[in-house]
């Protein structure tokens, strides 16, 4: 494979935020050749203090396509069942993926492997860096941050494009302003990490009776993060919070309270159900939680905000080698806006069925006895929690795999597809006996495009984006038909 070819300095994106989200798209921009900036307003240092655990197939697929995945894989401990409320179980062992589990690792191990390929890639990091405005003309954007370098000066960047990735009170999103409307949905959440004398049955504890609630998980160093929440508890963020009250909670949701002792840290915050109208205002994106944020059921957050950045950083990378043109970033907002709306209705419909009272507990068991024998249903659900189920819309009368995110598969002569998509590029994926002999991407291609065969095929043929979404699909395709198919979208 050819080294990517570079962009001029002018070029620069500029990426605010150094949670999970920016870390993946300044690594792939850094890997494609593209100038990238991260600002940051904290100090350097990944901090254990993040609240999601989890990383779900679809992610895991994208993590792979990065080659990061197996050494998350070894860290972190696999789930293969989910189990929500009144029996109602979701299998993960009949995913239509190669990660059949949901693997449960806190964000911080993430984010360090996360930022290792930034570094290695050559995107430049500032820290105690804050963002206080930005400006933007036909050419660019300039950005205005306060102590950079930890200097404590003011100084004007410039780049290219700007995406916000700085969570849910957003500087970018604020500068730019947009509202972010939705509404609190869970306060006084409490978080604590704390050792346990008793082991839990289970890698991960959640449970609800009456008013209390109750989720429990593993770091790996011996501690456990816990997150609880009464409903009679309205209190505001700021209150200290005390052990006793952690370990009240969590015996009225869970039976018990494991001898939870030697709390290392404890917090408090609200949950909030919001989203973005518009993801992207001129050459201003946001992603991640800036974009998005709902409530922790089915730990969807990271793993959204990481498909933000997987869907977005190709098609920057594209217009600013100048292969696509600028309209191609219009549908960041229309592909990734419908599945930020989609996973706050399921995230919020989990937590409300989750904290049922009074009446609402025997519809709910109804409900979930009846879901329970619609295996339909339940995949359909599966699909939504763990991102293998969404797809992105495609022209009409496109071939029906168009838009479709495409599950790994065997190559001719060894191999998988999400290997072959490790270099950021566009795959076409031949049908091992039936696609066009000799076939050739053709000369200046070779940066952006790499031709596989497809061991044991049928007769369609795939260009398979970098991000893992099938761009375009034809049966018994001839050479004129994929070369028209590349030009399309490959440049």
């Amino acid at each position: 494979m050819s080294g990517p070819t570079t962009v001029p300095e002018t070029a620069r994106v500029i990426v605010v935020g150094s949670g999970p989200t920016g870390l993946l798209l300044a690594g792939d921009l850094a890997a494609a050749g593209v100038p990238v900036t991260v600002l940051e307003k904290r100090p350097h240092g990944i901090s254990n203090l993040s609240r999601a655990f989890v990383l779900h197939a679809r992610a895991l697929e994208q993590l792979d396509a990065r080659a990061l995945a197996d050494d998350l894989e070894a860290l972190g401990n696999p789930l293969t069942r989910l189990n929500l409320f009144d029996g109602l179980t979701l299998d993960l062992g009949t995913l239509p993926s190669r990660f059949r589990h949901v693997l449960v690792i806190p964000q911080y191990e993430v984010e360090k492997v996360l930022e290792r390929r930034a570094v290695e890639a050559g995107a430049e990091f500032r820290h105690e860096s804050e963002v206080t405005g930005l400006s933007q003309d036909a050419d660019g954007v300039t950005v205005r941050v306060k102590g950079a370098g930890g200097a404590g000066g003011a100084e004007e960047l410039r780049a290219a494009y700007v995406v916000g990735a700085d969570g849910m009170r957003s500087a970018v999103r604020t500068a730019v302003g947009l509202p972010f409307p939705g509404r609190s949905a869970i306060r006084s959440v409490v978080l604590a990490d704390v050792l346990l004398d008793e082991k839990p049955e289970s890698l991960i504890t959640a449970g609800a009776v009456g008013d209390a609630f109750a989720f429990l998980a593993p770091f790996g160093d011996g501690y456990h993060r816990v997150i609880c929440w009464h409903r009679g508890c309205d209190v505001p963020d700021h209150e200290p919070v005390g052990l006793d009250e952690v370990r009240e909670i969590t015996r009225e949701a869970l039976g018990r309270d494991f001898g939870m002792h030697d709390a290392r840290w404890m917090s408090r915050f609200h949950s909030d159900e919001r989203q973005a109208p518009r993801y992207r205002v001129g050459r201003v994106f946001l992603a991640g939680d800036a974009a998005h944020v709902h409530t922790p059921a089915g730990g969807q957050g990271m793993n959204t905000g990481l498909q933000d950045a997987a869907n977005l950083s190709w098609k920057l990378a594209a217009v600013l080698h100048g292969r696509a043109d600028s309209a191609l970033l219009d549908t960041y907002q229309s592909e990734r806006h419908p599945v930020g709306r989609s996973v706050l209705r399921s995230s919020g419909a989990i937590v409300r069925l989750a904290m049922a009272k009074g009446w609402q507990l025997p519809v709910r068991s109804v409900l979930m006895a009846a879901l329970a024998r619609l295996a339909p249903v339940r995949a359909r659900i599966t699909g939504q929690v763990t991102g293998v189920g969404y797809r992105y819309r495609a022209s009409r009368g496109a071939h029906p795999l168009a838009g479709a995110r495409v599950p790994d598969l065997a190559l001719a002569g060894g191999g998988r597809l999400y290997e072959a998509l490790r270099g950021g590029r566009f795959v076409l994926v031949t049908p091992d006996a039936h696609g066009p002999e000799g076939y050739d991407a053709g000369e200046g291609r070779a940066d952006r495009l790499a031709v596989v065969r497809r061991s044991g095929g049928r007769g369609t043929t795939l260009l398979v984006r970098p991000d893992g979404y099938a761009a375009w699909a034809a049966e018994d395709a001839r050479a004129a038909d994929i070369e028209s198919a590349l030009a399309a979208h490959v440049g």
